[in-house]
């Protein structure tokens, strides 16, 4: 049946392209999940008569049917969450260079790929969700993502399963700082620390906490506004108002950052692609993306939405290549298997 429905998704997609009556178009093949995106494509269109056409899936799906297309792929731009994702389509062989000066300028070097074949679009934090109630001010002062190992946090502490590419690419980054030995020894010690076992997406560890079930969780930063905001329902929106966001890392490296990113494909339209690319980079589009998505911005000038902003936008960011989650994904996810994640 996975293989039927591969070719019929494959054809989809062939039958879609092809029937366009667009001589001016680009084919985007998107694993990110926001209604609000394709305002943000109508409004390119308007602006340069280029229309894009959009298939969407999840990111390792999409990856495996631009393989499967191969050369006669109608694909010129791969859009999915996480750097990993990117690192993995590149290391296929899948995009080519973004030459364009509108990234160099926009986007810091650390948030693209080797060569410039994918480059961030907009940010977002891993940082940690507390319960005012039951974790201590001295506790959290100068909290690492590394102190989470401690004997302090025995019983305490939530956190998504280890197939998680967020937390994988998380992993990722300790072993780009300190090598696989001294990361599997903070795992096993993250991992005897937990509340419960891994269960439930990110929302669901931030719950927990709300929940009394843990004192401290490992989340993404734009959960906390899309619970605020109402949008997931008034369960989690009281519960988003029972914890506290907190920025790991700030008297050392700074804290996790990851990416949404777009990869510049060996498809038909390269030049209308980097058309696309560099308007997703511009004031008006970098507005639109965080407004709606509750991420961080690239490009300075543009603040974040108010729900994540009021919890502060100075915060130490982690300099660490986001190429590095994918180079050391591998050993990420052997080590999180070790040490029973």
């Amino acid at each position: 049946m996975n293989l039927i429905f591969k070719i019929l998704q494959v054809c989809l997609a062939v039958v879609i392209f092809s029937s366009s009556s667009f001589a001016n178009e680009v084919n985007l093949y998107s694993g990110r999940h926001y209604d609000s995106d394709e305002k943000l494509y109508a409004k390119f269109t308007a602006k340069t008569g280029i229309k894009v056409n959009v298939i969407s899936g999840k990111g390792k799906a999409l990856m495996q049917q631009i393989i499967t297309e191969g050369n006669s792929s109608p694909a010129d731009l791969f859009v999915t969450v996480d750097a990993g994702n990117l690192w993995k389509a590149q290391k296929e062989g899948l995009f080519q260079k973004i030459t364009s000066n509108t990234v160099e300028e926009v986007v810091p070097k650390n948030l693209r790929g080797p060569n410039n074949e994918w480059v961030a679009l907009a940010k977002r934090a891993r940082i940690m969700y507390y319960n005012p109630r039951t974790v201590t001010a001295a506790e959290l002062d100068g909290l690492t993502y590394e102190d989470l190992a401690n004997p302090e946090w025995n019983g305490r502490v939530v956190i998504r399963k280890s197939s998680n590419m967020y937390n994988q690419s998380l992993v990722a980054s300790l072993v780009a700082n300190h090598g696989v030995d001294a990361t599997e020894a903070w795992a096993n010690g993250l991992v005897s620390n937990m509340a419960r076992k891994p269960e439930g997406n990110d929302r669901a560890q931030i719950m927990a906490v709300a929940n009394g079930e843990a004192d401290i969780a490992v989340a993404n930063s734009y959960y906390i506004a899309l619970m605020l905001s109402g949008k997931k329902g008034t369960e989690q929106q009281e519960a988003a108002n029972k914890v506290v966001p907190f920025f790991p890392g700030q008297d050392g490296r700074g804290t996790h950052i990851n990416i949404s990113g777009i990869g510049l494909l060996k498809g038909p339209n390269t030049n209308n692609a980097v058309q696309l690319i560099d308007f997703l980079l511009s004031e008006e589009a970098q507005n639109h993306i965080v407004n709606n998505s509750f991420e961080y911005p690239l490009r300075d000038g543009v603040n974040p939405h108010p729900l994540i902003a009021q919890f502060g936008t100075d915060f130490k960011q982690d300099q660490t290549p986001v190429s590095s989650y994918g180079e050391f994904n591998p050993d990420a996810v052997k080590l999180m298997e070790r040490a029973g994640w």
